[in-house]
């Protein structure tokens, strides 16, 4: 094993962060190189400064996980294919590539990072991104891949390091619903559920921000992790959040998927918040959303599973602001699916969208006003043998593609027969409460 070298102090072009403009040559061999290093610090620490928003990678929960900077290579795809487009993308980039793993864990070697549009007709389509460094960590090992062509391979270096930025002048406005006009849009949702329309919808909402400055993604990602530590901190292509929801993981032929639904705000009494979770775990309303969810995924997952574990009963989910009902579902794969196509059968899941689920998609278009975009659309990362893992991307905000210093931030809610509106609109305020704090909360310990 071998310390991740630093640069020489004086050689200060060497300590400038890869940005990625240049990446791998069309119809050029990609080369990826996989090497264990000392622990190099706290991951989040390690992103460079200085980096487009867009080109910087994160799947980190409680300090292990992956972040990567630059972009060696990457690939877009729209419409109802997008999934199975970015699969075979990535399929016949991990063909031709040549790989040199020392490590060989599940991440290691070359990694694709992606997000997927809710929508299929959303212009945000999909997205995946082979930064040109990677740094990983799991189970207290750590090591660093770097991909480029044979005659230019990066070389791995720790940037130099600068504290990140804290936002200037944030201000936060009404997206395209206002919180009223929103309730309103809740309102409707339950009148057709108790017509029997359906059984359930999630309505989501979002928030406009604007800046002084540009917004440096590294504080938001520190932010979230401080604050949210049981969370997925994630950031790819200009998306960057924290979600509580595992869609997918896939891992040596075991996959396994966490449904939340059903929230409650916390309020941080202890005693309380027994009690709270306590009749959430005993609320006919959330236990019958919850039902919904979980239901959905495993039937999505059991053409692709030879065994399949779905608990009876949900467990109480505790996180920083709020408590969800959460199932862990578990299953034996046995098609050879990649986690990126696991993760395209399960969306959209109840979680995100309803049932049933062409009644519920429409009613989200006739009632949201807006395009979702990335948001509530699968968010993760996948390796060459096509483990990875996808969770769902919550409590988040897409940067502008043309301006660093805007943002919309996303929240929804699952509404069901006994729905009360602004009961409703507190909960998405509560959602939206991670991205807000990490906005405007005061510099990072």
């Amino acid at each position: 094993m071998t310390s991740l070298p630093t640069p020489e102090p004086a050689t200060e072009p060497a300590t400038e962060p890869t940005t990625g403009r240049r990446g791998i040559p069309a119809g050029a061999r990609a080369v990826a190189r996989t090497v264990e290093v000392d622990a190099p610090g706290a991951l989040l620490s390690l992103l460079p400064d200085h980096v487009d928003a867009t080109h910087v990678c994160s799947w980190v929960r409680r300090g292990e996980g992956m972040v990567g900077w630059g972009r060696a290579l990457e690939f877009t795809a729209s419409g109802p294919d997008r999934f199975a487009q970015a699969q075979q993308w990535w399929r016949d980039v991990v063909a031709g590539a040549v790989v040199r793993d020392e490590v060989r864990l599940p991440g290691t070697g070359p990694v694709a990072f992606g997000s997927v549009s809710y929508s299929a007709g959303s212009s945000a389509g999909a997205t995946l991104v082979v930064p040109e460094v990677v740094v990983g960590s799991r189970d207290g090992r750590f090591w660093v891949t770097t991909i480029g062509t044979d005659s230019e391979l990066p070389a791995p270096v720790v940037p130099k390091q600068s504290d990140p930025r804290e936002p200037e002048g944030v201000a936060f406005a009404d997206g395209a619903l206002s919180p009223a006009q929103w309730a309103g849009a809740v309102g409707r949702a339950v009148e057709r559920i108790t017509a029997g329309d359906l059984d359930k919808v999630v309505l989501a909402r979002d928030l406009q921000v604007s800046a002084d400055a540009p917004i440096d993604p590294r504080w938001l990602l520190t932010r979230l992790a401080e604050r949210y530590d049981t969370t997925w901190v994630f950031a790819v292509d200009g998306l960057v959040g924290a979600t509580p929801e595992m869609l997918v993981r896939l891992e040596r032929g075991l996959v396994t998927s966490r449904v939340l639904a059903g929230t409650i705000r916390r309020t941080g009494d202890d005693a309380h918040d027994l009690a709270l979770a306590a009749s959430l775990a005993r609320s006919s309303k959330d236990l019958e959303e919850h039902e919904y969810a979980v239901r959905s995924v495993a039937d999505a997952l059991r053409p692709h599973c030879s065994s399949m574990n779905v608990p009876e009963s949900p467990f109480v989910l505790h996180l920083s602001n709020v408590m969800h009902l959460a199932t862990d579902v578990a299953g034996v794969l046995a098609d050879g699916s990649t986690s990126l196509a696991l993760a395209a059968s399960l969306h959209p899941s109840a979680a995100v969208c309803g049932t049933p689920s062409a009644v519920a998609d429409a009613l989200i278009t006739e009632l949201e006003s807006m395009d979702r975009g990335r948001y509530a659309g699968p968010v993760g990362w996948m390796d060459a043998s096509g483990d990875g893992e996808w969770g769902i991307a919550l409590r988040c905000g897409a940067f502008d593609d043309a301006d660093a210093s805007s943002m919309r931030l996303f929240a929804g809610c699952g509404i069901v027969a006994g729905s009360d509106p602004e009961s409703e609109v507190a909960e998405s305020d509560a959602k939206l409460v991670p991205m807000r704090d990490a906005l405007t909360a005061a510099t990072p310990g």
